[in-house]
């Protein structure tokens, strides 16, 4: 199970290296079902990001794989991905995964999709 502490520490380490680059982001947290445990938007973060940033996490944990994967399918010309309901098909969500478990995923928008996968990837080190 992801605990709050698990999602307040994954969080923390998402927002240190947003800020290490100067970007500002909305960084979400959702347990194994998609919902939120928690979410904070960086001061001068757009507020769209935040349903952007909900959306990627709950994408990556419902199909067990990194938005980033459905991203380049759609590059690849697999534009049907776009219409699965509830997917968004842009970098930043990753599945949180303890011992091959998938324990719930981390969403991550404010800045370009590849920047936004940077600050998810490091929020998905601090698991552990």
């Amino acid at each position: 199970m992801l605990t709050l502490d698990d999602a307040q520490r994954i969080s923390a380490a998402a927002r240190a290296a947003a800020l290490e680059h100067g970007w500002t982001m909305v960084i979400a947290v959702v347990d194994d079902g998609g919902h939120l445990i928690t979410l904070e938007r960086m001061d001068g973060t757009q507020k769209g990001s935040v349903r952007v940033a909900e959306q990627k996490a709950r994408t990556a944990i419902l199909f067990k794989r990194p938005t980033k994967l459905l991203e380049d399918a759609v590059l690849k010309g697999r534009t049907v991905m776009m219409t699965l309901p509830d997917v968004i098909c842009l970098e930043g969500g990753v599945p949180l995964v303890r011992d091959g478990v998938h324990l719930g995923a981390i969403g991550v928008s404010g800045a370009t999709s590849a920047e936004d996968g940077v600050v998810a990837a490091r929020g998905v080190a601090a698991l552990g």
